[in-house]
């Protein structure tokens, strides 16, 4: 019976994605355990360490569907540990006692790390497509609304136009540095561990680092310059990145879910008939997939928190702070899967109102334009003069709810300077854009 959201039959796909349990599943843990013995008997029996015999043997049965499931949990939970109920199950499938050379020169902790890795290498595959998938539905925004005014906001009140493809490039530019930090760790995090019970490979007397080597070869998988048991920074590493891409999500969801306001309607989550409707308010349409991202990305920056934790280990092997990762690791991974499912949903199907767009610009009868109408006086009055001058129009604009540009061109010390016409001009949100375009085509050029 599943207990946890993520595993959760009703939940489950809407906070994760069913790809990533399977990757983190009891199934595929096991099957990489398996998966490393199975390689650590066939490298050690080419280099002459065990006889060729027993690693064909040992290899034969290093299959998922040879393991009791009952013994495996029994097992485990008598020893504290699953590696040891496998490796009997796998010396007990072999012939003529020649599962005995199972496991030769390895430590519990190097298959458990191992297989950690080998599925950590699985996750970050997954996430990678959906940071690309992502970071495409963000590209295809940012060149379509490039030009449509937006106001931006600042401290939640409306600052100066922007534009909505400005917005989406913006986050655009952060998942692309995501997708470029996910390359540049995959060296250091994709690193295996074969060092034995301290980590110096005492246990074989020959070929100890040339079954090191190829056996990580085998694996697909960086051969550590040393053992890494109790230095625990590249886990960490993953738990800091997977933390930074649900930061990034959560902008997503943040933003969105702003301007679905009924007050705002600038932007909405794909429709759906009934998606995010009310028990009671037939009327609304609650942005459901931010909900999920916002949920998700703050409990896996906890999990962010304690992978950092368990790296604060003790001697060469730990006495505790290992199992931290055994419960984090799994739920960080499935968290941000689900996170990046939903705004992968949201992105590509987004709907934009542009018209609504403009007619927010417009709400504060031109007083969003202070600031170009401040910047077009400065030449004819001085900026400081124009700011303090503007700033008087804008509380006389506010309390007698009339149109700036009117207040504007009736002013004796504007009009000797500038006609209505250069003045509506300044109050026009389309010419006062600065280099949004120019940078919404310098993030799209980036990325060809």
């Amino acid at each position: 019976m599943a207990s946890t959201i993520i595993d959760s039959r009703i939940f489950g796909d809407m906070f994760s994605d069913v790809r990533m349990r399977e990757v983190w599943s009891d199934e595929n843990r096991t099957a990489k355990y398996l998966d490393i013995e199975r390689a650590l008997a066939k490298v050690q029996g080419k280099l002459g360490i065990i006889p060729q015999e027993a690693a064909e043997e040992i290899v034969r049965n290093c299959e998922l569907s040879k393991i009791d499931w009952v013994k495996l949990k029994a097992k485990t939970e008598q020893i504290g540990y699953p590696i040891i109920a496998v490796v009997n199950q796998i010396n007990g499938n072999c012939r003529d006692g020649l599962g005995e050379f199972c496991h030769w020169g390895a430590t519990t902790q190097d298959i458990t790390d191992t297989a950690a890795v080998l599925q950590m290498r699985e996750g970050l595959a997954l996430i990678e497509t959906d940071l690309d998938d992502i970071a495409d539905a963000l590209a295809t925004l940012a060149k379509r609304y490039r030009d449509t005014p937006v106001i931006g906001r600042s401290n939640l009140q409306q600052a100066t136009p922007i534009t909505f493809g400005y917005k989406m490039a913006s986050i655009l530019a952060g998942i692309d540095r995501h997708r470029e930090r996910l390359q540049q760790l995959k060296p250091r995090v994709l690193m295996g561990e074969f060092g034995g019970a301290s980590g110096t490979l005492s246990s074989l007397q020959m070929g100890a680092m040339e079954t090191q080597a190829a056996l990580m070869k085998e694996l697909g998988l960086v051969q550590p310059l040393i053992s890494w048991h109790t230095v625990r920074d590249t886990l960490a590493e993953v738990g800091a990145f997977l933390g930074l891409v649900g930061g990034s999500l959560g902008k997503i969801a943040m933003d969105v879910k702003l301007m679905m306001q009924t007050e705002v309607a600038e932007v909405f989550e794909p429709f759906a008939p009934g998606r995010g409707s009310s028990s009671t308010m037939p009327q609304k349409r609650n942005p459901i997939s931010c909900l999920y991202i916002h949920a998700n990305i703050s409990v896996a920056r906890q999990h962010a928190a304690a992978l950092m934790d368990a790296m604060v280990a003790d001697h060469e092997r730990s006495t505790g702070p290992w199992e931290i990762e055994w419960v984090s690791l799994p739920e960080i991974f499935c968290l941000i899967s689900g996170a990046l499912k939903q705004a992968k949903f949201v992105l590509q199907g987004l709907e934009v109102d542009a018209v609504r767009m403009r007619a927010n610009i417009d709400i504060t009868n031109g007083l969003v334009m202070s600031e170009a109408v401040m910047m077009g006086l400065g030449p004819y009055i001085g900026r400081e003069y124009a700011h303090d001058l503007v700033y008087d129009l804008c509380r006389e604009a506010i309390t007698t709810n009339r149109q700036l540009i009117d207040i504007l061109a009736a002013h004796p010390e504007i009009s000797r300077h500038v006609s209505r016409e250069q003045l509506e001009a300044m109050c026009e949100p389309a010419n006062s854009l600065g280099q949004a375009g120019v940078m919404v085509d310098r993030v799209l050029s980036s990325r060809a």
